[in-house]
């Protein structure tokens, strides 16, 4: 994917409900950004005012303030296309699937600290998935136990591929997935772009969605009674 410009500015929502809790999460953005990022201008308000006006393209919902998940679930229903980074209890591992298997981009815990906030949201808004490490390297495990993984309209996924992808969700940029493959970056992206359109996908979030999909459901995969597409 190509760098994003840093002239480009990127508004982020942040919603926390106590003000000393959503000052913290502003100070995330005192921080200068590096070259070849966008600048990164956080906006504060309720859920209510975000919605309202010049939306933000990104929220960043404190799922500790008591109407956390309602704000979620009304970003979610009345702005879709709005990626949302959640900050949720630690350890409840079942609540980060069910967030990322929702939609949510950016799983954080309360320990998390700027650097690790800012980073969070750098990816995401890169075009990846955030979550805690741990949660990555179950994700992965699943979709290394899934024998014949296959994407949405059940084409199955080359060894190279499955290769490509586990990278993909582990959030490394092509750049980083061909130093760690020992390939061209050019063949990395012709990786992507096969796996997008196996995955029906235009963009990585949505791969990696349908990948996370087949990952915790293979029998998707197994529905069809086509012979399965090998590339």
């Amino acid at each position: 994917m190509p760098s994003v410009s840093r002239s480009r500015t990127i508004r982020v929502g942040l919603v926390a409900g106590e003000p000393i809790r959503t000052a913290g999460l502003a100070s995330v953005f005192e921080v200068p950004a590096e070259e070849g990022k966008p600048w990164l201008v956080p906006v504060t308000g309720t859920v209510a005012e975000l919605l309202s006006g010049s939306v933000p393209e990104y929220i960043v919902v404190d799922l500790h303030e008591s109407t956390g998940l309602e704000a979620v679930e009304t970003i979610h229903r009345m702005r879709p296309e709005i990626r949302l980074i959640v900050i949720g209890p630690q350890g409840d591992d079942e609540l980060v699937l069910s967030a990322i298997m929702a939609g949510v981009r950016g799983y954080l815990d309360p320990s998390a600290g700027p650097e690790v906030v800012r980073q969070a949201i750098e990816v995401v808004t890169s075009g990846s998935i955030w979550a805690p490490r741990r949660m990555l390297s179950r994700l992965i495990d699943r979709l290394l136990k899934v024998p014949d993984l296959s994407l949405a309209n059940g084409s199955q996924l080359t060894l190279r591929e499955r290769q490509v992808m586990e990278l993909i969700l582990s959030a490394r940029s092509n750049r980083e997935i061909a130093a760690e493959l020992g390939i061209e970056e050019r063949t990395v992206k012709s990786y992507v772009g096969r796996l997008m359109r196996k995955a029906g996908a235009d963009n990585r979030i949505k791969l990696s969605m349908s990948a996370l999909g087949q990952a915790f459901h293979p029998e998707r995969g197994r529905e069809s009674t086509d012979p399965p597409q090998y590339s």
